[in-house]
């Protein structure tokens, strides 16, 4: 669900391939028939945005019908923990969990916690189990049948697959991707999947979990060593300029009172060693005090916001191309327009370097090149067949890449970019006495270089996240990190990946010099671990639960773990071992990461959305909720600005306008914004325009004919695209109506061999409350036969269409 893996991964697509050729069986839930679909044993069409009420009656289905895991859920996961007397479900809140203020449109999340009782028989009404019970009491296959448009027969089907193929002797697994993320409720999706997979006991155990499919080679790197303004590599939370003073107040926010948390201070410590070096002291906290701070959302679309306002003049894009790539890319480019200067590293011209000249809104006129103030710097990079460096795959695997050929002309990596603009600036502020200054210029920024252009060595920073002992030999584990200042590590959960000055991420030892789990096979972190939580593969007394899963085990002769992995905990820790003051978790505690153990059922904390996943409608929905009067997400984040209109939403005024759901979604001969494909004479002719696709009755209603063109139109936009008919995109009953899915791929732009409009066009910014990442997957919009207008004529079509919605007309501001 939430992906289509054949076509978007590939390669990792084989091992399901494998494992369907030995018997497994493949299920394919997609609101579009792909090549996923064509290669699994069953497919199940979908409304676009509905993934909450199929999956929310899986697990009413498996708790209706007893097919819990249950000595599994009892022993690992909170479900006899004790909701406090003050929580209130959506059922009671008509959609609304209790601690709601209307007016900050946040929770209060203080009714959520748990209560230190619990109840082993889950049979208290306000244990956790029950209050899932009836959370989901509901949610059934009549439901399914009238939200999400799948039968009821195909859905239960479905669900007795899962529970089938789950217990002491089966396991089954999630394979998700941005199908599930790019929603306003998107990791709630994820969320109502774990507790499946925690009920049916599919979580720490082989060919169970839940796995976060990455459209990029080094995605999941990319968020362990983060790119993401609100977290320090390693998941370390980034510092709140409100809440974290000094270090003691940041450890004592941050610090669990057991498992990996426990330990947090020795994570930032020793990354403020791996920093600062020398400078770091514990008179100084360690140089805590040159992190920066983020005060509220510093996200993209914040950032997009801020040129727009003004308040960002300045911007880098290294391989993001948002004037195609990122929800509402009109906007991007709008507001690209508004800075002082703009540095892109592609390896290409990609349209966000080029949009002052060609894009979209100088042909409407709505920009005039003569106008734009922005001051481009487009410096061309290096592939990664050009450099040196790792990629961290789903599995969590490093896996080191080296140069295979040297980079052309003036093309640089980006480490080259980032070491060298670094030196050039501290060299500049080096006479500085600035206080600011401080925390550029006592960086450890001593890293060796080679060749002709003065390359970084890649294996050196690598050498630097895995970390030193004062004495300069390598750490081989987390461990071994020390709050003291005796330690440095550039990520804690990298640590070991050059244990003994040796590159862990190059083992290549081929599978049949190996067992199964192949852990000569690169690195895997934390530890070589290759499954988190694995002390659920065994019971609570340390033996398998069935000798057909058999992974890890206690050996009581050797008094230690064994099995072909790393255990999840330390080798020597008893299954009857009793919590201390220096390991608060219990011999029975596989969840490692959370404080308590277990594997949460019910969130009292972490999430600003609510406790238990609850099925909302996208920010723009043809179907009203069936469920609550609460229509979408409280908590949704929405960017409110001319430029950014929503199509009105069922019950709304003006709904009508936009009839139709549309969805994005990848193909395999393109690559996102098609940097990298629309520039290749073959993967171009191979997928040449942007198409639409629609099942025969849209096409009929609308008079669309196959091969022609079609307008797409939403609030924000309008777009062209040719007219693929096809029952792939088949239309659903859904709530007493047909409703009509257009699907549009989206990696076209004005740039490359093949050219065309940007389907992100057509996308609002209406984002998840979490992770703030924007709703691609599910909206409304309108679709009518013919090519779309040019010049002026286009924001006037689409204005037009504003106001028969009903919605404030735009000025392009």
């Amino acid at each position: 669900m939430g992906s289509n893996m054949a076509e978007c991964h590939p390669v990792g697509f084989q091992w399901v391939m494998e494992a369907k050729r030995k018997g497994a069986t493949i299920i394919h839930v997609d609101p579009r028939f792909s090549r996923t679909s064509a290669l699994a044993d069953v497919f199940v069409p979908i409304r676009a945005g509905s993934d909450i009420a199929f999956l929310g009656a899986v697990v009413n289905h498996i708790l209706t019908t007893g097919r819990e895991f249950r000595d599994y859920v009892v022993a690992y996961t909170n479900a006899s923990a004790i909701v406090g007397e003050d929580f209130r479900d959506t059922d009671d809140l008509d959609g609304l969990f209790s601690g709601w203020d209307p007016e900050t449109r946040a929770y209060d999340t203080a009714s959520w916690r748990l209560t230190p009782e619990t109840d082993p028989t889950l049979e208290h009404p306000r244990c956790v189990f029950q209050v899932l019970r009836r959370h989901y009491a509901r949610y059934t296959p009549e439901l399914v049948e009238e939200v999400c448009g799948v039968a009821r027969d195909r859905f239960l089907a479905v669900a007795e697959a899962l529970c089938r193929n789950s217990g002491r002797e089966r396991t089954t697994a999630f394979c998700y991707a941005v199908g599930w993320t790019q929603h306003t409720v998107g990791v709630q999706y994820i969320r109502t999947a774990a507790i499946v997979q925690l009920l049916l006991g599919n979580i720490g155990r082989p060919g169970g979990g839940i796995l976060a499919l990455r459209g990029h080679a080094s995605i999941q790197g990319s968020t362990d060593i983060p790119t993401l303004y609100d977290l320090l590599p390693g998941y370390l939370a980034m510092p709140h300029a409100a809440l974290h003073h000094d270090l003691d107040s940041y450890v004592t926010a941050r610090r669990k009172p057991a498992g990996a948390w426990a330990h947090a201070e020795a994570y930032l410590v020793s990354l403020l060693k791996a920093w600062w070096g020398d400078h770091a002291t514990a008179d100084n906290d360690f140089c805590f005090d040159h992190l920066p701070r983020i005060t509220g959302d510093h996200s993209a679309y914040q950032h997009t916001v801020g040129m727009l306002d003004g308040t960002v003049k300045g911007y880098f894009l290294f391989g993001q191309n948002p004037a195609v790539g990122s929800g509402n890319s009109r906007l991007h480019r709008l507001a690209l327009a508004k800075l002082d200067w703009l540095v892109v590293r592609d390896l290409v011209e990609v349209e966000s370097a080029t949009f002052w000249l060609d894009g979209p809104e100088i042909e409407t006129g709505e920009m005039a090149t003569a106008d734009v103030g922005t001051e481009v710097f487009l410096l061309p990079a290096a592939a990664h067949t050009e450099k040196d460096g790792s990629f961290t795959n789903t599995q969590r695997l490093l896996q080191w890449h080296h140069k295979a050929v040297e980079p052309a002309g003036d093309c640089r990596s980006d480490l080259w970019f980032a070491y060298h603009l670094g030196r050039i600036v501290r060299e500049k502020l080096a006479a500085s006495d600035d206080p600011r200054d401080r925390p550029l210029l006592e960086l450890t920024w001593d890293y060796p270089v080679e060749g002709p252009h003065a390359e970084p060595l890649a294996a050196a920073v690598l050498q630097e996240v895995n970390g030193w002992r004062a004495d300069g030999t390598p750490l081989s584990a987390s461990t071994e990190l020390a709050a003291d200042g005796s330690t440095s590590c550039g990520c804690w959960i990298y640590c070991g990946c050059y244990a003994d000055g040796v590159n862990q991420t190059a083992r290549r030892t081929p599978g049949s010099e190996q067992d199964w789990v192949a852990a000569e096979w690169a690195w895997a972190w934390p530890a070589n671990r290759r499954i988190l939580y694995n002390r659920a593969s065994a019971d609570p007394s340390g033996k398998p639960w069935s000798e057909r899963k058999r992974y890890l085990w206690w050996d009581e002769e050797a008094g230690r773990w064994a099995g072909p992995d790393v255990p999840d905990f330390p080798p020597t820790k008893r299954p009857d071992f009793v919590p201390t003051a220096d390991d608060g978790l219990s011999g029975t505690d596989p969840f490692v990461v959370q404080g308590d153990g277990r594997g949460w059922l019910f969130a009292p904390t972490g999430l600003v959305d609510g406790p238990l996943p609850t099925h909302y409608e996208p920010h723009e929905s043809p179907i009203a909720n069936p469920l609550y009067g609460q229509q979408s997400n409280p908590a949704r984040k929405e960017i409110r600005r001319r430029g950014n209109r929503s199509n009105p939403t069922a019950g709304q005024p003006g709904a009508a306008v936009f009839p139709y759901v549309v969805t994005t979604y990848r193909l395999t001969e393109h690559h996102t914004a098609g940097g990298m494909s629309r520039f290749l004479a073959y993967l171009a002719e191979l997928q040449p325009a942007p198409i639409c696709e629609v099942g025969p009755e849209l096409a009929a209603e609308r008079g669309l004919v196959h091969g022609d063109w079609a307008t797409v139109v939403t609030a924000r936009s309008a777009i062209e695209a040719r007219v693929l008919v096809t029952d792939r995109m088949p239309a659903l009953a859904v709530g007493g109506r047909r409703i009509h899915q257009v699907g549009l791929p989206y990696h076209w732009g004005t740039k490359g061999l093949v050219t065309g409009d940007s389907a992100n066009d057509l996308l609002g910014l209406a984002l998840d409350p979490n992770v703030v990442i924007q709703e691609s997957k599910a909206g409304t919009c309108d679709i009518r036969p013919g090519r779309r207008p040019r010049g002026a004529a286009l924001p006037a079509l689409v204005a037009d269409y504003r106001r028969r919605a009903g919605t404030e007309v735009d000025d392009g501001g």
